[in-house]
């Protein structure tokens, strides 16, 4: 019997209800169904074969390869795709056995499990409502683990400078002694024990080269703004990014002036600005001009399996959405290298991590 993981399931339910209904919603700045549902035109995706074009048709999908043109009734992908999503609620395992039928449809329809992609897009869709190319998509969902947003490893680490007193080298031993290295709740600890002996951690920059001129593409003081906001998460539990955004605003770390906080919102504004770039493919260790990857929006799926897009064509509601529906995430601190005191060029420095995954519910 075929076995695929969750993440692989829920790749074909996206893809198959997408094909069974023709359409999708587009979603509001709250996370709800917006009144404009776009009609699809076709979906193209890279199977084992090369790239297969799926027209969708009034009662059939046209599926158009390198060789070969296939006809499949719509309510088929329609039925596999229910299948699948009582599958996926039915077992919460991570490995999950095909049910019967599925397997046959698959071979059918020749679909992989997951398309082979190297751009980080999961599908292409054409629409009908403009005469827009296809456009790239890739597909968060609550059916399965969802990947973070933004998972740079140590490529995405900030850099904070100790002053305020000398510590020997047995102090620093202590200050950085844990018997759980990739516990990151042992960095606000860290940080604590450091004020408490009279040590000042502040901002000094952005570790990695490449990452720091990426950011300073979007404002030559975000790194600033963004390692305030991750050093606030480990200290007082906050995770939700425009609650910390907030709290940033309170404490002006950039000591502009409050006019352009409460009027031009100008943290919330470049922290949208940072969160589009990264949705739009921005990476910490790629280097970024500016220019958009090949993704151009996200399918967004709710635990109950219903579909929502968003695109960089409603670049403000896209932007509003992930403003109140991300969050930053503690990494594991022995894997990204970060939360210890280090000694470079005789100072020594503790590292923050920036991950920003979408939140829980």
């Amino acid at each position: 019997m075929l076995t695929a993981t969750r993440k692989e399931w829920n790749e074909l339910y996206v893809f198959f209800s997408l094909l069974a209904k023709g359409s999708i919603m587009l979603g509001d700045a709250d996370g709800k169904p917006s009144e404009r549902n776009l009609p699809i035109f076709m979906i193209s995706r890279q199977e084992y074969d090369g790239v297969r074009q799926y027209y969708i048709e009034e009662e059939n999908i046209r599926m158009v390869g390198e060789e070969n043109v296939d006809f499949i009734p719509r309510e088929d992908f329609a039925t596999v795709a229910s299948m699948i999503l009582a599958l996926m609620n039915e077992n919460r395992e991570d490995e999950i056995e095909a049910p019967e039928g599925v397997e046959g449809f698959l071979d059918a329809v020749r679909c992989d499990l997951e398309a082979r992609t190297d751009d980080r897009t999961h599908f292409y869709i054409t629409f009908h409502d403009a005469s827009f190319p296809p456009m790239g998509f890739r597909i968060y969902s609550r059916l399965c683990a969802m990947p973070a947003l933004l998972d740079g490893g140590r490529t995405a680490n900030m850099k904070l400078e100790q002053s305020g007193v000398r510590f020997s080298q047995p102090t620093v031993n202590k200050i950085n002694y844990t018997e759980d290295p990739e516990n990151p709740n042992e960095v606000a600890r860290r940080m604590l024990y450091i004020e408490s002996l009279g040590g000042v951690l502040k901002y000094n920059d952005v570790a990695d080269k490449i990452f720091r001129s990426n950011l300073a593409l979007i404002d030559l003081n975000i790194g600033r703004v963004l390692t305030e906001m991750v050093r606030v998460m480990h200290l007082d539990n906050i995770n939700k990014v425009d609650e910390l955004t907030a709290i940033i605003e309170d404490r002006n770390p950039l000591k502009i002036k409050e006019e352009l906080i409460r009027k031009h919102l100008y943290y919330r504004h470049k922290i949208k600005e940072f969160l589009l770039a990264v949705a739009l493919g921005m990476r910490p260790s790629k280097q970024y001009n500016g220019t958009e990857s090949a993704v151009a929006g996200f399918v967004m799926v709710d635990a109950q399996g219903k579909l929502l897009a968003y695109r960089k064509t409603e670049r403000q509601v896209f932007a509003d959405y992930l403003f109140t529906h991300t969050r930053l995430e503690k990494g594991n601190p022995e894997k990204d290298k970060y939360g210890y005191l280090e000694r470079e060029n005789r100072q020594y420095y503790l590292k923050l991590n920036l991950k920003v995954s979408f939140t829980k519910r």
